[in-house]
């Protein structure tokens, strides 16, 4: 489901974009229209630089500390994302974007970030438990995989057996 959206988000993203540009362009003019596509670059660039620089020392101090906290981890990644998202032309991104790294909206978007991860994790342990069993699934003993410690039971190949004796030539003389 994920790739499916991915894979739309990329198709449909640029679409959009060019939409609304040409309907504000149509609507303000074209040079009014550049004008402010570079007036939000500038400013996005301002934006990120600012929360970019307050988002990576506090995850610079909590890694210093060695207490890594899901609040700053979580404000880097979005504070990257929507800055990625400003940079790129277009109104949507850059209003997404905003959103992903004003102070104000980050925290709302860092929850909702936070329990849709939660969720992929639940959903991975699930996936992982079903394909690779527990440890101890083959019983008392037994490692990860079901196999128990000593030889290796030997299987017996198909068809008939024939039973014999190997004897070793001990002339040295090789045979043409």
């Amino acid at each position: 489901m994920l790739p499916l959206l991915i894979l739309l988000a990329f198709v449909l993203v640029p679409v959009l974009e060019i939409y609304v540009l040409i309907q504000v362009g149509q609507m303000i003019g074209f040079w009014p229209t550049l004008g402010l596509l570079a007036a939000q670059a500038v400013l996005g660039a301002w934006l990120i630089r600012r929360e970019g620089r307050r988002a990576w020392g506090a995850l610079y101090e909590t890694v210093r500390t060695g207490v890594l906290r899901e609040r700053e981890l979580g404000d880097a990644v979005l504070v990257m994302g929507g800055g990625v998202l400003i940079l790129l032309p277009g109104f949507g991104t850059d209003v997404l974007g905003a959103a992903l790294v004003l102070p104000f909206t980050r925290p709302l978007l860092r929850r909702a970030l936070s329990a849709f991860a939660e969720r992929r994790m639940r959903a991975a342990e699930v996936r992982a438990a079903t394909i690779i069993p527990p440890p101890g699934f083959g019983g008392a003993g037994a490692d990860p995989f079901g196999r128990r410690p000593g030889p290796e039971p030997v299987e017996t190949p198909p068809g008939p057996v024939v039973r014999g004796e190997v004897v070793e030539d001990d002339d040295p003389k090789p045979r043409a």
